[in-house]
């Protein structure tokens, strides 16, 4: 590595600096040039974004070419805030300066498509290309701990820079300072462990498999979910995306009057859509600027994000998103029946018709912290419909009236299909209640592979382990805001590799609707079921293994070829075959040519 490279990765991982990002840029006015963000977040700062960009960008290039066009674009950007006047290089929006870069690289053959295009249509193509699909870009290859302490003792800064670039290109949506955070973390966890190498050497090992979780699932969980909101955004546009946001915002901050509230929701959405569209540097400003006015008026918002406040910019946002509801008004009437019985209603929904629906889900969503914003969303479609029927010339008397019995219904149908699930997973186990997801889900989409059913139905079961131990007035919210990200996983499989009719109507016609809509489901009629051939239930001593999580993943795999070669299986038939398996098992197990035992049978 040369010594510039060497330089700039010492100023890339100062990440502390991070933190003296600025308060509120567009306080003064709207500042989009390339030479003003270089003012704003000072060159250690620029440099590092720009490095994630680069390799979230072009996720196949090596770390010295993501180097380099790193430091291209911040000597850009400093020549840019030295000058006097900006030139035309200077004026050109953020996007364009980063793809122009990236387009004058040679070697890149894989963006040449992308790079004959005009903006927007060109930024648009770069965006499809980045994909975040696991095995898209090999998996980290674990060092062994004494090579990587000794390396990490020897090339510290070096070492940090090289994991930032590792993680970017494989989270390309990942939030930036999400990054930085968790290098910071990736740097004590090397600190705290090699630092006691010497005295604890047969420790070391443990040391870093009880670290590496603190790690790795910050990157697991923002990826997640940044590309679950970006899935929204692109699938069901922003008035969907504000819709959601604005039953959460609502819920959290139920003293918030609605402009405050609306306020809020469109900052949010405007933020997604610049970190949505890739533009990095957008984005954390723009979180930033969120963060700042939510802390600085705590007294009109709630009186308990206090201590989320006074952390570090970095751990801000999280703590934020993960505090409490704040306690409702103690003067809020507990129903909104002014949104049915007013007798001007129909002239409000007709003059104003988005506003009026977001006044009735803000006000029904500060009411309602048990629920989750999903149904909040379901609920406001239920009230739109009503009020489209009900407002149309000659409509019945008391129309609107039956609007409260069916919401009624469909609050009662949705805490029962939680409570069934919840009353399952006591009973039954993490083992067989993700046992009856797969039987459930390989019928609804057999056309996804064994691997891709068992970890859907783990999330799931992790789900079940995570909410279903919760009070009442816990778990809608946990239930089906986390169910939401696994069947949002689904339907982004499902654009890349289209699963089947059914699943693509759920994936496409209503974000609100997606669960209940996957939930009704059932066996898919136009699959052509697996062929009995010899090597679909081949068994080998391997199932005599001791190791009951390798032994369980094994009975699941065949489990799911079953139903795909007999979809229509009873669980009589199921029971029968289970307990056939079980003493064969049992039978070879013992024998002493365990394989020819599993051939013979």
């Amino acid at each position: 590595m040369n010594w510039k490279t060497i330089i700039y990765v010492i100023l890339l991982v100062s990440l502390t600096a991070v933190k003296a990002l600025p308060r509120s840029y567009r306080d003064i006015e709207e500042k989009n040039s390339i030479g003003q963000r270089f003012s704003q977040l000072q060159e250690h700062n620029f440099k590092a974004i720009a490095m994630i960009m680069f390799a979230q960008y072009v996720q196949g290039g090596t770390f010295g070419k993501a180097v380099k066009m790193a430091e291209d674009v911040t000597d850009l950007a400093k020549r840019c805030a030295a000058a006097a006047r900006d030139g035309p290089d200077c004026l050109k929006p953020l996007d364009r300066i980063f793809l122009d870069i990236i387009c004058q690289e040679e070697n890149l053959p894989r963006f040449t498509d992308c790079c004959a295009k005009k903006d927007p249509e060109r930024n648009d193509c770069f965006l499809s290309l980045k994909n975040s699909s696991r095995g898209f870009i090999s998996p980290f290859e674990r060092p062994k701990v004494e090579a990587a302490c000794k390396n990490h003792s020897q090339h510290q800064h070096s070492l940090t820079g090289h994991f930032i670039y590792e993680v970017s290109r494989r989270h390309p949506f990942l939030y930036a300072p999400t990054i930085l955070s968790v290098a910071i973390r990736y740097d004590e966890m090397m600190k705290n462990c090699c630092g006691s190498a010497e005295d604890h050497g047969r420790n070391l090992e443990e040391c870093f498999q009880r670290q590496a979780p603190k790690v790795v699932k910050p990157v697991e969980d923002d990826g997640r979910r940044q590309e679950h909101t970006c899935g929204i955004l692109k699938k069901f546009g922003e008035r969907t995306l504000k819709a959601l946001k604005l039953a959460q915002i609502s819920q959290k901050f139920p003293k918030a009057d609605f402009v405050t509230v609306s306020k809020l929701v469109m900052d949010i959405a405007n933020m997604h859509k610049d970190c949505c569209r890739g533009d990095m540097l957008d984005c954390m400003h723009d979180r930033e600027e969120i963060l700042h006015y939510v802390c600085t008026n705590q007294d009109i918002l709630s009186s308990k994000i206090k201590k989320c406040c006074e952390k570090p910019l970095l751990q801000r946002s999280e703590c934020i998103v993960n505090a409490e509801n704040d306690d409702k008004p103690a003067d809020l009437s507990p129903h909104v029946r002014e949104f049915i019985e007013d007798k001007g209603i129909c002239e409000r929904f007709a003059e104003e018709k988005d506003t009026h629906l977001a006044r009735f889900l803000y006000e029904y969503s500060r009411r309602h912290p048990e629920f989750s914003a999903q149904m909040l969303l379901r609920i406001g479609k239920g009230y739109e419909d009503l009020l489209n029927e009900c407002c149309k010339t000659g409509a019945a008397d008391g129309c609107r009236s039956r609007g409260e019995e069916e919401l009624k219904k469909h609050i009662y149908e949705t805490e029962n299909v939680m409570k069934t699930s919840c009353d399952i997973y006591k009973e039954k186990g993490d083992y067989y209640f993700q046992n009856e997801l797969l039987m459930s889900f390989t019928k609804k989409m057999p056309q996804l592979t064994s691997a891709e059913l068992i970890k859907f139905t783990k999330q799931m079961t992790t789900i079940g382990s995570k909410c279903c131990q919760l009070s009442q007035d816990k778990l809608l919210p946990c239930a089906e805001e986390n169910l939401d990200l696994v069947l949002g996983e689904i339907c982004r499989r499902h654009l890349t590799d289209p699963i089947n009719a059914g699943v693509c109507h759920c994936c496409s016609s209503s974000y609100a609707l997606r669960r209940p809509c996957m939930g009704k489901l059932e066996i898919d009629e136009n699959y052509v079921p697996l062929s009995l051939t010899p090597g679909l239930f081949t068994f080998h001593e391997d199932l005599c293994t001791t190791e009951e999580e390798k032994l369980q993943h094994k009975k699941q795999e065949m489990l799911v070829n079953l139903i795909k070669y007999k979809p229509q299986i009873t669980q009589q038939q199921l029971t029968s075959v289970t307990a056939a398996f079980t003493a064969m098992r049992e039978q070879c197990c013992k024998e002493e040519n365990r394989e020819a035992c599993f051939a013979r049978e």
